[in-house]
């Protein structure tokens, strides 16, 4: 813990640890591969299934040692964009008594305390949820859920070890009665985005249904869901689907 201005805060991030790991690691990989891939070059121009087989046997006819540098040098430069990627997706929680700062890459987040009911880990992910039951955040993370909670407390939050709203949630099928009006739809088609492995899409329509008043939980490609408190659900006797046919039916 330090303080900037006055204001205790607590900083939760991988750390130099995991910067050693990415920058050192993933290159040190990388090379290995390029090396072994030049090694077995030979071998593997006489196995008919293998992938990118032109390539290969370029490979292969490639004088050494320039074809094992080069394998390695490319090797190395895969291991070093892994590496930036990796760094670019790392998420840093800054917990003070009044806000949370989220950041990762180029966003910023911050969520003040007052906003926030309670705070817990699910799924990999990090949960921030408000007096209603609707989530403020939603960020994946690999952060270790002792240190978050240690953070979390250490500054008066309300930290929970699992979501309290688990046993709330039910399987999504199509049709479901109790839906808010529109979140049919939505969830068809953040069902066939998470199957064809859309991510932005499937992200853009959770935020959707959250407007709705649907909070989901993925298990797999199954979505489970439940209503927040502002939710206003479906009348039994209403069409559970947007879409309904031109003449009201």
């Amino acid at each position: 813990m330090d303080t900037a201005g006055y204001r205790p805060r607590t900083v939760v991030s991988g750390g130099p640890l995991e910067l050693a790991v990415l920058w050192g690691g993933f290159p040190l990989l990388g090379a290995g591969a390029g090396w072994l891939l030049a090694a077995a070059t030979g071998w593997l121009t006489r196995l008919p299934w293998v992938p990118f087989g032109d390539l290969i046997e370029w490979l292969d006819r490639l004088p050494e040692p320039q074809a094992t540098a080069g394998t390695i040098a490319v090797g190395v430069v895969a291991g070093l964009v892994v590496a930036g990627i990796g760094t670019a997706e790392r998420l840093i929680v800054t917990v003070e008594p009044a806000q949370v700062q989220l950041r990762r890459s180029d966003q910023d987040r911050t969520v003040a305390r007052v906003d926030t009911r309670v705070v817990f880990l699910a799924d990999k992910h990090l949960v921030l949820l408000d007096g209603d039951g609707a989530e403020l955040v939603r960020e994946p993370t690999d952060l270790s859920a002792r240190r978050l909670a240690a953070a979390f407390r250490a500054h008066g939050w309300g930290w929970a070890d699992d979501d309290p709203h688990r046993s709330a949630y039910r399987l999504w099928v199509p049709d479901l009665p109790g839906l808010p009006a529109g979140a049919d739809a939505l969830l068809r088609a953040r069902e066939r985005a998470v199957e064809r492995d859309r991510r932005d899409d499937a992200r853009e329509l959770r935020r959707e249904l959250g407007l709705l008043g649907v909070v989901l939980r993925d298990e797999g490609k199954r979505q489970y869901w439940r209503l927040t408190a502002r939710a206003v659900p479906v009348r039994p006797e209403q069409s559970t689907s947007a879409e309904r046919e031109p003449d009201g039916r």
